[in-house]
């Protein structure tokens, strides 16, 4: 995958001291390393064999005789990748396929049998319906006999967008805007998304039955709960309508959404409108859905990288959510009680916690929730030498810049002071990407074509 942090020069050179320089080196290569541990293809070659004619996945085997036809379907983030590895397994037993990537992605991926469809994220737009569309065609003219291959990857959701009748594509597009400033967590956002298309939640299988349906699913999702990764396409649907609309009103957003939205929501909670696919449904009978890789990979690589660079390791959790900046306060604590107790663990120390925060958006900076944590947490490391932390994105991309993260370290806050910025205000207007730029402590890595959750490092020499 060759992934490489494009300003490591850079921010190895911000730092006040040898020891701090140190310690940002050894984030970095961990940070590289994470990465490349959710190198979509690589995870695909892993867990996906065919010999002979068995298509094997994880222990489980299905034969290719007994299939007329295979069909390619899926979006997400690192869906191109996937496609690609699944051509490289399956060449032309291929018949057809539709991929939905995001926009500018589709000329990295060498396929031939596969179509690769472009479309908007995190916002989707018409071509994201197009896309959908066009899966669902396909999926709708397979058989009894035919075996259809699902790839599935975080930024699903955005990239195939059907709305229900009577829903448009700027009412979902707004609704999708106000729930990611709302601070609601992800499958709180899906259950919402779910019951206003006619893909996800476990639409895109009912669309295909009766034919065989293999989903692999590339989690983003704390979990990995089936039915939120990428909205659970292949899915039976855990929430309702009543869960949506619990959603909205429980983040006072209620009132903000379009009118056709609440319309449409409140006739689903009184039978008024089909709720989504559930469990027992004959549509998920032939439905074989497997997570082939999650955010665990890549903080297990990071820990790899951090135990041979000589350090003291933890994995502290997968599970990391809640408010950005909350969360950055707490790890920025952690780091104080490394230094100053041995506890959790003795330094030199790398830990390392992954998972995904949300932030609630009040102010009217430019900002992700990874510069936001790390912000957050250079005012708990202030002054603490050989101390430093990163939080990022594996998809490179935090929020809405081209930033995947920022790096921290105990003098971080004293040189903001000297160029005169004050941190607090920064973070009070989530404007955590200004802050960080002026000191050139962003991380840049530009978009890797996966997406396994967001990955904080914290190194203690």
């Amino acid at each position: 995958m060759g992934v490489r942090v494009k300003n490591r020069d850079e921010i190895l050179g911000n730092a006040s001291s040898n020891l701090d320089r140190r310690a940002r080196e050894i984030i970095l290569n961990a940070i590289e390393r994470a990465i490349e541990a959710a190198d979509p293809k690589g995870i695909i070659h892993s867990r996906v064999k065919v010999i002979g004619e068995k298509l094997i996945i994880d222990g489980a085997t299905f034969d290719l005789k007994s299939f007329n036809r295979i069909f390619v379907v899926g979006g997400g983030k690192a869906s191109g990748y996937m496609a690609e590895a699944i051509e490289e397994i399956l060449g032309d037993k291929i018949s057809d396929g539709i991929v939905v990537v995001p926009r500018g992605t589709a000329g990295k991926v060498n396929v031939r049998f596969v179509r690769l469809h472009e479309a908007g994220h995190p916002i989707p737009d018409e071509s994201s319906v197009k896309g959908a569309e066009r899966i669902l065609e396909l999926v709708k003219g397979a058989g009894e006999s035919d075996l259809i291959l699902c790839l599935i990857s975080g930024g699903g959701s955005s990239l195939m967008a059907y709305p229900r009748e009577g829903i448009s594509l700027e009412d979902k597009r707004r609704i999708t805007d106000i729930l990611l400033k709302c601070g609601a967590k992800i499958d709180e956002i899906n259950s919402v998304r779910k019951h206003l298309s006619m893909f996800k939640g476990g639409h895109l299988a009912k669309a295909a039955y009766p034919a065989t349906v293999i989903s692999l699913l590339l989690s983003d999702v704390v979990g990995d709960p089936l039915d939120v990764i990428a909205s659970g396409p292949t899915v039976p649907d855990s929430t309702t309508f009543k869960d949506a609309v619990s959603v909205l009103k429980k983040y006072n957003v209620w009132e903000s959404i379009p009118e056709s939205v609440r319309k449409l929501l409140i006739n689903g909670e009184m039978g008024l409108v089909e709720e989504t696919p559930k469990a027992g449904e004959p549509c998920f009978k032939r439905v074989h859905n497997f997570v082939v890789g999650n955010n665990r990979l890549a903080c297990m690589a990071a820990i790899k990288e951090l135990t041979e660079e000589g350090l003291n390791t933890l994995l502290l959790t997968t599970y990391m959510e809640g408010e950005a900046r909350v969360i950055g306060s707490f790890l920025g604590s952690i780091a104080r009680e490394v230094v100053f107790s041995g506890n959790p663990v003795r330094r030199p120390a790398g830990v390392v916690a992954g998972g995904e925060t949300t932030v609630i958006v009040t102010g009217k900076g430019r900002g992700g929730r990874n510069q936001e944590l790390a912000l957050s947490a250079a005012l708990r490391i202030s002054g603490l030498r050989g101390v430093t932390i990163a939080s990022f994105s594996t998809d490179g991309v935090d929020g809405p810049t081209d930033a995947a993260g920022a790096i921290a370290d105990g003098s971080t806050i004293e040189r903001a002071r000297g160029m005169g910025l004050s941190p607090e205000e920064y973070l009070l207007n989530n404007d955590s990407y200004t802050f960080f730029r002026h000191l050139g402590d962003l991380i840049f890595i530009g978009p890797t074509g996966t997406n396994v959750n967001d990955v904080v490092v914290l190194v203690a020499l």
